[in-house]
């Protein structure tokens, strides 16, 4: 039987639908999320757009800033010092990649930690070890999230996670053992990775290869979230899951767009309003 698709873009609209309402509780003041960018990436413009309109529908104002290209390091800090400054503003992401020369973590370190409402922060991403972070990594959660709407009873339950990252693979193994999850993180250095993966029974892959987990790694009836992005031969997007042959044997299945994706900009938008003071 065919894997049931877990759709992504319905779990998002739900999610905006509760910010919406906890977005009018906290009244008629400005609540802002400002985005930077160095120089203009096509493929982080469709994003962005994303980002702005999803925002609207919550009630946020999204404010864009593209920098210019040769804008140094000390410059796009001294840009973030400003916006930690401004008291309207909630919460700062900066979108990547970042241009060669500027050290990603020196900018995330950088963003006010109560305004780091993507996660990045060391001292955000340092909360996950003792408790559910209140600014936990948009994708990690949105992972999280994905897995939760399967049913799938968390505790004891034996997860593998192909992809240490520590934007999703190491947040996602850590917030699945909150929940006494069994986890094993995969990466390069593992040797036989079939072994790891048709045993569990969730499988989180988080690599950049497309195709790299097909049917036959997988155990029967398995949850597969697969927040892979790659272009595929013909131009399409795919994930690091081979589809076909993994939704023939998968229970629950992310498709490639429109699973993981639009639940990342939701848990921004989350981040958002629990940074302007709301309890969602």
């Amino acid at each position: 039987m065919p894997a049931q698709l877990i759709d992504g873009k319905l779990v998002a609209a739900r999610i905006r639908q509760r910010l919406a309402d906890a977005r009018r509780s906290l009244g008629s003041g400005p609540i802002r999320l400002c985005s930077l960018e160095v120089g203009q990436n096509p493929a982080a413009a469709v994003y962005v757009r994303n980002q702005q309109r999803a925002a609207a529908e919550c009630g946020i104002e999204m404010e864009v800033q593209n920098l210019p290209v040769g804008t140094t390091e000390a410059e796009l800090i001294a840009t973030i010092g400003n916006l930690n400054r401004r008291t309207e503003v909630a919460g700062v992401i900066v979108q990547r990649p970042l241009p060669p020369g500027i050290d990603p973590r020196a900018v995330q370190s950088a963003i006010d930690p109560h305004k780091d409402v993507e996660g990045m922060h060391p001292a955000n991403m340092g909360s996950i070890l003792y408790r559910e972070p209140m600014f936990p990594p948009c994708t990690a959660a949105a992972a999280q999230q994905l897995i939760l709407e399967t049913g799938i009873d968390l505790r004891g339950a034996e997860t593998v996670v192909v992809g240490h990252s520590e934007i999703v693979g190491k947040p996602i193994a850590v917030l699945l053992l909150h929940h006494l999850s069994t986890v094993t993180v995969c990466h390069i250095g593992t040797r036989k990775l079939v072994d790891h993966t048709r045993r569990a029974d969730i499988v989180v892959v988080a690599v950049g290869r497309a195709g790299l987990v097909h049917g036959d790694m997988i155990k029967p009836g398995a949850v597969v979230i697969d927040i892979g992005i790659n272009q595929g031969p013909d131009g399409r997007i795919v994930g690091d899951v081979e589809f076909a042959s993994v939704a023939q044997v998968a229970g629950f299945l992310t498709p490639v767009p429109g699973g993981v994706g639009p639940v990342t900009v939701a848990m921004l938008l989350r981040n958002t309003l629990r940074a302007a003071g709301a309890q969602v």
